[in-house]
């Protein structure tokens, strides 16, 4: 079958491919010979899909569902490979091959369609919560995963770029750097975290309720995973003239039910959201940056 990436894949990697990248374009190939050395029956591709890789919903020589999932080297689809097998399924996504050198991942099959997201939001934070808590262990003896502290600085580097061109988020950003440098400024923590954890990435199952899928792994604080999470469905909390106030709240209640510090998950989540909103606008998302930049001014 024609593997044909969806728009939201392509548009999102054409906004960080570096140039000359020719993945995409290569994508049919590799896709063909992933699923020709699994001898996999592929049922059809994923969409919307994901923004860093290629879901093809398939089935192994046995007629087990599965997930077959193809990303870039730039998305470290071997750190990915390495949480999940460290996980071994409990709250994560089971994968289902041990071993591979062409990068692509055999998942166990969740219901792509239906995430926490499409429960009350009250029911749906209690539920991310509880799946997030399961992820956060011990990283394994002699891991390469990126530290938090390594993986914003590179961010920060890139924010302060951002300031120079874009004056208008130069107060945000300076906040924003102060409050990492303060909250790395503590011994860091050592756990492992999902990295990348929102509703739309805890997915129904049939091994358990609800499973994580998608981790960008990085070792650290819980705060920082946690932090992705208060802002989730940011649009509805800029619609509603209580926005603040629910944000406060939302901080206050996921701190004390993951018993995570309140100020440092207040911190993580201003740092995070400047983060994605001077992104967004430095792709061409000015929609996206600005609702992200609001909300992070509310901190």
């Amino acid at each position: 079958m024609a593997f044909e990436p969806p728009p939201r894949l392509v548009r999102a990697l054409g906004e960080t491919a570096p140039a000359g990248d020719d993945w995409l374009a290569q994508l049919p190939t590799v896709a063909e010979r992933a699923v020709g050395r699994r001898e996999l029956t592929v049922e059809r591709v994923q969409v919307p899909g994901g923004r860093s890789s290629l879901v093809v919903l398939v089935r192994r020589p046995d007629g087990t569902p599965a997930v077959l999932k193809l990303a870039p080297s730039r998305a470290r689809p071997e750190s990915e490979r390495a949480a999940l097998a460290h996980w071994a399924g409990l709250g994560a996504v089971q994968l289902l091959e041990a071993d591979a050198d062409d990068g692509a991942l055999l998942l166990e099959r969740l219901h792509p369609d239906v995430s926490v997201r499409s429960l009350p939001e009250a029911k749906a934070l209690l539920e991310a919560a509880g799946t997030l808590r399961r992820l956060w262990v011990e990283p394994p003896a002699g891991h390469v995963f990126e530290t938090v502290a390594e993986r914003t600085g590179r961010q920060a580097a890139a924010m302060r770029a951002s300031a120079g061109t874009e004056p208008e988020t130069a107060p945000l950003v300076e906040s924003a750097l102060a409050a990492r440098t303060e909250l790395l400024a503590e011994p860091p923590a050592h756990l492992l975290l999902h990295g990348t954890f929102r509703q739309s990435k805890v997915l129904a199952g049939e091994r358990m309720p609800w499973l994580a899928v998608g981790p960008d792994p990085v070792v650290g604080e819980s705060a920082f995973d946690l932090a992705r999470l208060v802002r989730d469905r940011v649009e509805d909390l800029i619609a509603s003239p209580s926005g603040p106030s629910i944000t406060r709240r939302r901080i206050k209640r996921l701190a004390e039910s993951l018993e995570v510090d309140q100020e440092r998950l207040r911190g993580w989540t201003l740092f995070r959201a400047v983060e994605s909103g001077v992104r967004a606008l430095r792709v061409g998302r000015p929609k996206d940056g600005e609702l992200l930049l609001e909300f992070a001014d509310w901190l």
